[in-house]
């Protein structure tokens, strides 16, 4: 019997959503009489790089831990995501962001020098099937400022909302006379989101291989906690999408505030509820998930519509203790 290869949507989309540009520029004023650092590059295992040669200049107004230094993007490590000092005098774009019915990561503003350029490139993380997308808000543009987005030319114009795939290859040029400016935000994918998206956009997800995450609810916490695990190392490795594959490696877990603590090895990991005892890595998606349940942890490894489950059961006599 014959398969088809589930249809891709559009890599690129205008939402919904149209925002006031005049006021998203007279803000940016409030926070443009330091220099910018340049970019940087986040590695696995929460790995800085060195600064980007091209002239890309962050400020981040969403981080790790809040950081106003961490001009990266971040990724799964030791803190969650929260504001800067910087959001706190941006107060329209803050009410942006409160309306975007998703989980959001990163959040910075991202000025192209004139005359600077980047390679092409992609970046993998952020695909459909991962569950995570980034979105663009334009401040400040001008027609020499372009973007090619898997071979299309684009010009988005301020106050508009777009979406694009930027797992396909992609880079940015300007030519302009201006800083181009736009706010971009690291999302998690919610079916609340993609109502934002356009009908045809929308009517392809119906056979897209599309990772859906849950909006965060409360949870209980669990009325025991292991203390140490056997994980699969593929559940420490962002690099690949296969969490539950691999030699077997020691965790220690640990409760923090509404969340939890895994330690594995040298590497810390911030983990964020979902719903019902599952949590998910701060700064990743649900495509990789711990569910703790009764005696045991249960792992789930989603990529696009599949979903493969583990059940890891808690070590005898391991020191497991009571929750609160």
């Amino acid at each position: 019997m014959s398969t088809t290869t589930p249809a891709r949507p559009a890599p690129a989309a205008r939402l919904t959503p149209v925002f006031d540009a005049a006021r998203l520029a007279r803000e940016l004023d409030a926070v443009t009489e330091h220099e910018w650092e340049r970019q940087r590059t986040h590695y696995a295992a929460d790995r800085i790089g060195p600064d980007t040669p091209t002239d890309w200049r962050v400020l981040p107004l969403r981080s790790p831990g809040g950081d106003p230094t961490r001009t990266d993007p971040g990724g799964p490590g030791p803190d969650d995501y929260a504001a800067t000092c910087w959001l706190q005098q941006l107060p329209y774009l803050q009410e942006i962001l409160d309306s975007i019915p998703a989980p959001l990561n990163a959040v910075r503003l991202l000025a192209l020098g004139p005359a600077a350029a980047s390679q092409p490139h992609c970046d993998p993380k952020y695909a459909l099937e991962r569950g995570m997308v980034r979105l663009h808000i334009p401040i400040v543009t001008h027609p020499g400022a372009v973007l090619v987005l898997d071979g299309t030319e684009h010009r988005w114009q301020p106050g508009a909302f777009w979406y694009g795939d930027f797992s396909r290859e992609h880079l940015v040029r300007n030519t302009g006379p201006v800083r181009r400016v736009h706010a971009i935000i690291d999302a998690l994918l919610t079916r609340e989101l993609a109502v934002f998206f356009p009908e045809p956009w929308q009517e392809a997800l119906a056979d897209a291989d599309v990772l859906f995450n849950r909006q965060p609810a409360p949870t209980q916490p669990a009325a025991t906690l292991p203390t140490s695990l056997a994980l699969p190392s593929g559940f420490m490795d962002f690099g690949h999408d296969t969490p539950l594959e691999g030699h077997t490696t020691a965790v220690e877990l640990a409760e923090r505030g509404d969340g939890l603590d895994l330690q594995a090895g040298e590497h810390r990991y911030a983990l964020v509820p979902v719903a019902d005892g599952e949590y998910r890595y701060a700064g990743w998606s649900e495509q990789r998930t711990l569910q703790l349940r009764g005696d045991r942890v249960v792992l789930h490894a989603r990529h696009g519509r599949a979903l493969t489950s583990q059940h890891v059961p808690f070590p005898a006599a391991d020191g497991s203790r009571a929750g609160a």
